[in-house]
């Protein structure tokens, strides 16, 4: 065994230790009478997840990459993939009885116990075996549980606050002052480059290759996201009840949904409200709004305006006036607290334009972190795509027309995430996402 083999064993155990913290720690925030609920009708009750979890990592680790028996075939059968329906009535209940706590629990120690010994002794980095070369298969897992963990916080934010508990170390919301004024930048025609090479990131999911340039023409946007304070002149102009505004799935949607306004916003008494992870404050004026592609849309509408295109997002986020390309909008050095809000820094997001280090050549502000920001760009693989054998199913089956892409990262996207070929997706008419938006024209 090589020392960079080694050392990459190490690296791994401690990223898989603290994944499995982390999400102990989540778990802690649902209270016992929370476990079976589903804070989001369109998704898995809360127990799923903590049986999908580890049965996840015996899969795709244990029984695809080194073909060797699991712990509990049931348990790796029930808890194999979340869903992810049009709506709820596609739910289906399906009468199953899901298992007590503590026998999930028991589940998951008995699977750690098998990962672990994986991660340490087992033979999972051959060149021979397309599941396991290059690390493939402990990668996939490693990523796996922390893109949950930010889904968590989504399932987190709609249970009532008398289902949670308060970590004792979570932060109060930071509201922030005043706003920025909306400013625009022009981003001169240029290329663009999406995707990636294994030559230039140890591992990336099947969506993110091959690599591949595109031209750009030159376009005008925001350098800041749309705040709570714009949308809010959106709503008050009735936007929401403009049909020429909306898309035809968009109207349907909101007018089948009865949406009236953003998710993450109430009203009281004629006054509007954030619905905060733990505290309902008054609405942050200069936060970033967090929408559906459905209402980003019909905002940008609303503006003569529109989303912009992935590429367009690349060239902004990525792109210099001397024509290189960056890793992150500020450079080559990895991220870290002065550049934005994510990494589970925050329990919610904080102001716009709260991090000018982290700002892009071009001086657009927040392209990761604070918030996931929609494109126009429907979710489909790029030209060359091939499925990943460790997880065959993890992009093909969203090639479908009805997500769309999303890019930079939110407060709960962890730092390993946070590379440039990395390309997130939802429905469009998905409201519970941290994301927000910038307009183009």
């Amino acid at each position: 065994m090589t020392l960079a083999m080694e050392m990459d064993r190490n690296a791994w155990i401690d990223w898989y230790r603290t994944n499995r913290r982390r999400s102990r720690e989540l778990f802690e925030i649902a209270r016992p009478e929370a476990y079976y609920d589903r804070p989001i009708p369109v998704r898995n009750p809360i127990c799923f997840y903590e049986g999908h979890l580890p049965a996840f990592s015996v899969n795709t680790l244990v029984k695809r990459g080194l073909k060797e028996a699991g712990v509990d075939s049931g348990y790796e059968l029930l808890f194999e993939r979340g869903i992810d329906p049009e709506d709820e009535s596609a739910v289906g209940n399906g009468g199953a009885r899901w298992p007590s706590r503590q026998q999930i629990l028991d589940y998951a120690d008995r699977a750690d116990r098998l990962v672990l010994e994986a991660l340490e002794r087992k033979d999972i980095l051959r060149p021979d075996d397309p599941v396991l070369a290059g690390g493939l298969a402990a990668y996939t897992i490693l990523e796996h549980e922390p893109m949950h963990q930010e889904t968590l916080r989504y399932m987190w934010h709609r249970l009532p606050y008398e289902k949670k508990v308060r970590p004792r170390n979570a932060p109060r919301a930071v509201t922030g002052d005043g706003v920025p004024h909306p400013s625009t930048v022009r981003i001169p025609a240029g290329v663009a480059t999406l995707g990636t090479t294994l030559e230039r990131v140890p591992f990336g999911w099947d969506n993110e290759f091959p690599e591949h340039r595109v031209d750009v023409p030159s376009f005008e946007i925001d350098v800041h996201d749309v705040t709570n304070r714009d949308f809010l002149e959106f709503v008050e102009a009735e936007g929401y009840v403009r049909r020429d505004l909306w898309d035809e799935e968009g109207w349907e949607w909101r007018a089948r949904a009865g949406v009236e306004h953003p998710l993450f916003w109430e009203r009281e008494s004629g006054r509007w409200f954030w619905r905060g992870m733990f505290e309902r404050i008054p609405l942050p004026a200069a936060w970033p709004v967090y929408v559906s592609h459905a209402e980003a849309s019909a905002y940008a509408a609303w503006k003569g305006k529109r989303l912009p295109t992935e590429a367009e997002f690349h060239r902004a986020a990525y792109g210099t006036p001397e024509g290189t390309e960056r890793s992150y909008p500020w450079g080559e050095d990895p991220p870290d607290t002065t550049r934005g809000n994510f990494d589970f820094a925050s329990w919610d997001p904080v102001s716009v334009g709260s991090f000018p280090a982290g700002a892009s050549a071009w001086g657009v502000q927040d392209l990761v972190g604070n918030g996931w920001e929609w494109t126009s760009t429907v979710f489909e693989g790029f030209p060359g795509f091939r499925p990943m054998l460790s997880y065959p199913n993890y992009s093909a089956d969203f090639f479908d027309g009805n997500h769309y892409v999303i890019k930079g990262a939110s407060p709960a996207t962890a730092k390993e995430l946070l590379r440039r070929s990395f390309r997130n997706w939802f429905r469009g008419n998905y409201p519970y996402v941290y994301a927000t938006f910038r307009t183009v024209k």
